[in-house]
């Protein structure tokens, strides 16, 4: 009797132990496939990431093919032309004379700050920030003034170092998430004496807070120069910012001074250091390296010339002697500079700084073009190892990248990204992290994530969410290039059917976008297939399209147009050089033929001339450039009716 309940027993443990397994396997298998369709997600933000970032280094190029073909700007704005090539000198009528005319006047609700700066007034501007108040101009400028005197001061790579009682905190990209920031302050303490920080650039653009950011930021420069460091990122140059937000943001909350606001920050962004050095061991720089990386060379090149890295390199005139062009920069024709050569980065220093604040480490050996940025390179563990060890150095720590878990070790521990702003492409997408290193390089990871509604939900909805979003953006890329597409599609359809293979749908998607995605993973989600499993191409385009502003555009233009939206905005923004948010007719007219011809573009002069007219609603001969570009949108037709069916698995 007792033998036979206890095998009983036995088998209904055996039973139980076998359906937790096969629960467990499912559950696996279930979170797996969340796990892909949530990388599949994050691929889509950053192969579109990081074309746009090669369309904007592309933009150098053009730049110079304006110079030279635009005969007016030498007549109407010849300091256009310096400030291109990263000479223009500041408005400087002496910090005295700019922020003694303004006036704080007794209505002003935000924080208030004494002079000189005390550790008070970090905490005063912090506390008045979390209730989104705004910092007055006048303090502002005050700050940036004092900045750029004391990084005036500061080599190119500061060089600090650690005790048995003092850790260094690294902290990569935080991109305007304040946020993310006061959340590293709450969970790591503020920087002191006592608690040193390296902040390793990108601390501005897509976010809302940027200009809070480097407030707080440069406040605690000024207050412990010495035990608190600021890299130079890619996103510290004004071209930059203009494609990606941070202009904006500081025009839109500082309305009447927003202009010379700007015009300090481009200085101050120029004298950032270009890089950290802890121990003499771990140097850490924004992007990486090349193989033809000098750091001796970096350590004295003249960073404060490097405006922006869409500004051309060398100006080489016909009156410039020989000696200068054997440094291979160029010039265009009949481009006059103020200042002699000597004023100006050679060539190779500006690849220099471009490769370290650019490049991305890969798995791959050896060093290649950085050919989803367009700028940069990418460098595998090969070219690492020989890098450290000729500069005997132990390990490098750069940015640059979205990390999920908000950092990555790779190259056999000798590289490391870190990355602090969590969120970043959508709600859950990732998280945030910083990085302590102790004595003798003794490295702690710290991770987090700001949780909001959508980051509290289980792990199917946040993945949801990402995922949508993702697919939104990828199909705004894919509606404004709807001609290059169908016209692809159709040479691949010999047949008219309006149908083509699985394979062919994919090479076609590739060929015109080129994103370098997995397009038959995602074709569930942009087609519809047939039941032999051919693509039905046209429904790539069913539920979006391209709001005209002028319904007799032609398709072409306005797709033209709306690909072309952020470089045409920054063109424009550049030409527009009292902020004004207006040009010329004659001046759109001009830069629409240059940038056509530049870019390779077959759009008639006519139907751009008629809705530009179209555009100039009051007739006065202007265009409100920022407005006419506004105009073209995407419009989700469906956005509501497939949200349940938003899966990639």
């Amino acid at each position: 009797m007792g033998c036979g309940s206890s095998s009983i027993k036995i088998r209904k443990s055996a039973k139980t132990i076998r359906a937790a397994l096969i629960i467990q396997n499912w559950y696996r298998g279930y979170r797996a496939r969340l796990k892909t369709r949530q990388r599949y997600a994050l691929t889509i933000f950053q192969s579109i990431e990081y074309a746009d970032e090669q369309g904007q280094l592309q933009l150098s190029n053009f730049f110079s093919f304006m110079l030279e073909n635009y005969v007016h700007i030498q007549e109407k704005d010849p300091t256009l032309v310096n400030r291109l090539f990263g000479c223009a000198p500041l408005d400087d009528r002496g910090r005295q004379e700019c922020v003694g005319i303004i006036e704080i006047p007794d209505s002003y609700i935000g924080p208030r700050l004494q002079f000189p700066l005390n550790s008070n007034s970090l905490n005063v501007m912090i506390e008045a920030f979390k209730q989104q108040q705004i910092l007055h101009a006048y303090y502002v400028l005050e700050i940036l003034f004092e900045t750029k005197e004391a990084m005036k001061q500061m080599p190119n790579f500061n060089h600090i170092r650690t005790c048995p009682t003092k850790e260094i905190t690294i902290c990569g990209d935080l991109h305007g998430k304040l946020e993310d920031l006061l959340l590293i302050f709450t969970k790591n303490g503020l920087p002191s004496g006592y608690n040193p920080y390296v902040f390793n650039g990108d601390f501005v653009d897509r976010g809302k807070c940027s200009i809070e950011i480097l407030m707080i930021l440069f406040v605690s420069f000024l207050l412990y120069g010495d035990d608190l460091c600021l890299n130079r990122g890619n996103h510290e140059d004004f071209l930059m910012n203009m494609r990606y937000g941070f202009t904006k943001e500081v025009l839109s909350k500082y309305k009447i001074h927003g202009k010379k606001i700007l015009q300090v920050l481009e200085e101050v962004f120029a004298w950032l250091p270009l890089g950290t050095i802890i121990d003499d061991e771990i140097l850490i720089m924004h992007g990486g390296i090349s193989e033809s990386t000098d750091l001796n060379l970096l350590h004295h090149i003249e960073r404060n010339k490097m405006k922006s890295v869409l500004m051309p390199p060398v100006p080489v005139d016909k009156d410039v002697g020989t000696e200068t062009k054997k440094t291979k920069g160029y010039m265009p024709r009949g481009v006059k500079l103020s200042g002699s050569p000597s004023d100006y980065l050679t060539k190779h220093e500006w690849e220099q700084v471009i490769d370290i604040l650019w490049s991305d480490p890969r798995g791959k050996r050896g060093c290649y073009p950085n050919t989803s940025r367009g700028g940069g390179c990418y460098f595998g563990p090969d070219v690492t190892t020989k890098f450290l060890n000729k500069n005997r150095l132990k390990l490098l720590i750069r940015s640059h990248e979205c990390k999920p878990e908000g950092y990555e070790v790779c190259h056999d521990g000798k590289v490391i990204t870190v990355f602090s702003a969590s969120n970043y492409y959508e709600e859950g997408s990732n998280r945030g992290a910083y990085i302590k290193v102790g004595f003798s390089t003794n490295l702690r990871f710290f991770q987090y994530q700001v949780t909001k509604a959508t980051c509290l939900g289980p792990l199917h909805q946040r993945v949801n969410t990402i995922e949508s979003s993702a697919i939104r953006i990828l199909k705004e890329r894919i509606i404004s290039r709807k001609t290059d597409l169908i016209h692809s599609f159709q040479l691949q359809d010999r047949t008219k059917s309006g149908k083509i293979s699985m394979g062919q749908w994919a090479f076609s998607m590739e060929n015109v976008l080129g994103l370098n995605l997995p397009w038959r993973s995602l074709s569930s989600h942009l087609v519809l297939t047939d039941q032999d499993g051919n693509i039905d191409y046209m429904t790539c385009f069913h539920d979006i399209h391209i709001q005209k502003p002028v319904k007799e555009a032609q398709s072409a233009l306005i797709e033209t147009l709306y690909r072309y939206r952020s470089d045409l905005q920054i063109i424009f923004n550049v030409i527009d050089s009292d902020h004004s948010g207006l040009i010329s007719m004659e001046e759109f007219h001009s830069m629409w033929k240059l940038f056509c011809s530049h870019y390779n573009l077959h759009i008639g002069d006519s139907q751009v001339d008629e809705l530009a007219e179209r555009m100039d609603l009051n007739k006065d001969g202007s265009i409100d450039f920022n407005e006419f570009l506004k105009a073209f949108y995407v419009v989700h037709q469906l956005d509501n009716l497939h949200k349940s069916k938003t899966q990639l698995a």
